[in-house]
């Protein structure tokens, strides 16, 4: 399946433009309608309330959010218009208002790819990031491409690194990430301290799904890494920085009985510290 649908996620953050350029270059590679979202969302502080005020000073101070909402939302837009004049794009702008996380999650329900930015450990960036992740991750039944959220990315895809562990949530990544392994220049299939036994990585960890890979047209080579004393996430991020790379494929980990997403050690860490684009699945 090709790429034909790709949403990107944009807001008033510096790292929004970052996005854009990113999701505009795979659009025009592969021929995609590029969608740009913006939420406008009201976030009201909890410490918000005058007992002299009353209702009156809340729906001042709701009104007055919105306006400057979409104040930042008007120029958001015109970058995005901007993006897809130069590029020569078909796409289409959506401003949508409701809570953050959610509506992203809804509207990369209909997309082949869903473009959103990494949380900024500085708290730089959006407030949402990190829920919005976790949303569409989890949420959508969709891929989702996270771009860091320092660095400029000229190129997404021409060198690839499959994160490869044998479970569900990993081959499920590569199914949803042909698209863009079947255009790269190489791919790599990574495996981190490859299990042994029959649910395990096989005989020969990773060339099983190498050869499926091959039968997609993909050039294919397989790296094997045992290092049991060291952290699969860290492992797995020094080989991807020595290979090169600009696009990392894993599949996500989680699990979400509670409100509260727990993630995985290696998509945690990965969240955390990633330095290239990264396409995930759950």
């Amino acid at each position: 399946m090709a790429l034909k649908d790709i949403l990107v996620h944009l807001d008033a953050t510096e790292q929004s433009d970052a996005r854009l350029r990113v999701a505009a270059a795979l659009a025009q590679s592969h021929g995609a309608h590029l969608t740009g979202l913006h939420v406008v969302d009201l976030f009201l502080p909890a410490f918000v309330g005058d007992p002299g005020g009353g209702g009156a000073v809340v729906a001042e101070l709701m009104e007055q959010m919105r306006q400057d909402a979409l104040a930042d939302a008007a120029k958001v837009e015109a970058a995005f218009r901007e993006r897809l004049r130069l590029d020569g794009l078909a796409g289409e702008w959506r401003q949508v208002e409701g809570p953050t996380p959610e509506t992203v999650m809804l509207h990369a329900r209909y997309a082949d790819l869903t473009v959103v930015g990494q949380e900024d450990p500085e708290g730089g960036g959006s407030r949402w990031a990190r829920a919005v992740i976790e949303a569409v991750l989890f949420s959508s039944g969709r891929p989702v491409l996270i771009v860091p959220y320092a660095g400029r990315f000229e190129s997404v895809g021409r060198k690839v690194v499959i994160g490869w562990n044998a479970s569900r949530e990993a081959a499920r990544a590569i199914n949803d990430a042909i698209p863009l392994i079947a255009r790269a220049d190489s791919a790599t299939v990574l495996v981190i301290n490859p299990r042994v036994g029959p649910d395990g990585h096989g005989e020969a960890p990773g060339t099983d799904i190498a050869v499926h890979l091959a039968r997609h047209g993909v050039k294919v080579e397989v790296d094997r890494v045992t290092a049991p004393d060291v952290p699969d996430g860290e492992l797995l991020l020094n080989r991807v920085a020595e290979s090169g790379a600009d696009l990392l494929v894993v599949g996500g980990y989680g699990h979400s009985r509670m409100r509260e997403l727990v993630l995985g050690g290696v998509t945690r860490t990965l969240l955390r510290q990633m330095t290239l684009p990264v396409l995930m699945s759950h």
